[in-house]
């Protein structure tokens, strides 16, 4: 976990600051450093703040508190993002309405309980510029939407708390800008029309990694969207809906694991989110041995490339008319 959070960092401030120091004139290599740090960006994203942020980066408390800070860093709310992703997505994963991962804007269609529109039959083509978007418009305007969508469910308490919140929120982005955009545009001898089209680049990468890597763990053609009851109680228990609803996929690839902060083993994640990644491995052997032994379901796609092609896949499914009949 050291060498990764020093590799991540390195990978995401590293080119920024040389940006500013070597004041970067071409524009090839401009754009090539912001895209090296978009990668860096959801590196720290994916290997050091979701850790910490679940409590498993360290042991130690204050250390996890500090490193999960590191969502801020790259422009958004440690806060808010605890409470979509631990709270929510974690409790009620493909749950409607309930897991906010799968509750987007109606463009996208990510289950078959969501609202069919003529033009979802498209979107297995048009799904890939929204998720470049995704990182732009966390560090722009979900976290205030979030904000008050999360005060009305009762997750913020009080006006004040949610006062704090928002100003705590707006000067972090203020640092994320200022340090991303503003002062490479003071240093580097470019328009800055050209470094804004740069920066976007690095903030459409870290959207499209981060965004593949946690839709094609729950959106699948083996995920399953369970529906409460009328008196707002899901079938299964608590381990079985996280078996039934996530999907692991290159489990051999070492390498693509420890870069991504091995969110390719998805289901160990959701059983054991206090367990810090690097154990995923290792886990996964037991928990599959365990599932197979019971008669439970065990999803896994033996490589990055089948996974996507099998979430395209469940994208069109989901556009089509008939998985709407299909629900009903």
């Amino acid at each position: 976990m050291l060498y990764k959070s020093i590799f991540m960092v390195s990978l995401f401030f590293g080119p920024l600051l040389a940006l500013c120091i070597f004041q970067v004139s071409s524009p090839y290599l401009l754009f090539a450093l912001y895209i090296i740090s978009g990668f860096g960006m959801a590196g720290i994203g994916m290997g050091i703040m979701h850790d910490a942020l679940h409590g498993s980066f360290t042991k130690n408390k204050q250390l996890n508190k500090l490193m999960g800070y590191s969502i801020n860093l790259i422009g958004a709310s440690a806060s808010i993002w605890k409470i979509q992703h631990n709270v929510l997505h974690h409790t009620y994963t493909n749950v409607p309405e309930a897991d906010d991962d799968i509750n987007v804007p109606g463009v996208l269609r990510f289950s078959p309980n969501s609202k069919h529109r003529w033009f979802h039959q498209f979107q297995h083509v048009y799904v890939w510029p929204f998720y470049c978007l995704v990182t732009i418009i966390w560090t722009t305007v979900k976290d205030f939407s979030k904000i008050s969508r999360y005060y009305n469910m009762g997750f913020l308490n009080k006006k004040n708390e949610v006062r704090n919140e928002i100003l705590k929120t707006i000067l972090w982005k203020i640092i994320f800008f200022s340090y991303t955009l503003v002062l490479p545009a003071l240093f580097i001898p470019q328009s800055f029309w050209l470094i804004l089209l740069a920066h976007l680049c690095m903030q459409f990468i870290t959207g499209l990694c981060l965004s593949i890597i946690f839709q094609i763990a729950h959106v699948m053609p083996s995920s399953e969207f369970p529906v409460p009851d009328e008196a707002g109680l899901l079938e299964n228990n608590w381990s079985l809906h996280q078996l039934s609803t996530t999907t692991n996929f290159s489990p051999k690839n070492r390498w693509f694991s420890w870069l991504i902060g091995g969110l390719n083993y998805q289901i160990e994640h959701h059983l054991l989110p206090n367990i810090s990644h690097v154990h995923y491995r290792d886990l996964s052997v037991i928990v599959k041995q365990t599932a197979e032994e019971f008669g439970l379901p065990y999803h896994t796609r033996k490589d990055f490339l089948t996974a996507i092609a099998d979430h395209t896949r469940m994208l069109r499914d989901l556009g089509k008319k008939e998985m709407v009949t299909a629900v009903a």
